[in-house]
């Protein structure tokens, strides 16, 4: 059993080939991938739709649009998340520098290891 068996992940990136990559390896970890969102508005629908997530990555850069609105919902419901970005992570909202950077391009052991950190599993 990995450490991300049973996780509830929203999934927030518009490209969508990166989508379905990380959707296909959430899920051969035992991930459950409640969601694939290309946009801040399809984000903010699923979890208004009741698909609330253990935990999210967020694409910070989404054609354009910044995350932080899907971040502001994520942090008020007490879902933890990290971001990933091509960007520098200096260049984030400072309101949200305490939330984890991935780099781009991810690797699964990196997405792994910090998932698993944000819900208080060993990564295994």
């Amino acid at each position: 059993m990995t450490a991300l068996a049973g996780l509830r992940v929203l999934v927030v990136e518009d490209e969508y080939l990166l989508a379905r990559q990380l959707e296909r390896a959430l899920r051969r970890d035992g991930a459950d991938v409640v969601a694939v969102a290309p946009s801040v508005a399809a984000a903010l629908a699923a979890l208004a739709a009741g698909a609330l997530p253990d935990v999210a990555v967020l694409d910070l850069n989404l054609a354009g649009e910044k995350a932080y609105p899907v971040a502001a919902a994520l942090r008020a419901a007490a879902i933890p998340f990290a971001f990933a970005s091509g960007y520098d992570a200096a260049d984030r909202d400072p309101a949200y520098a305490d939330a984890p950077h991935l780099n781009k391009p991810l690797t699964m052991a990196t997405l792994r290891g910090c998932l698993a950190r944000l819900v208080g599993r060993a990564a295994g």
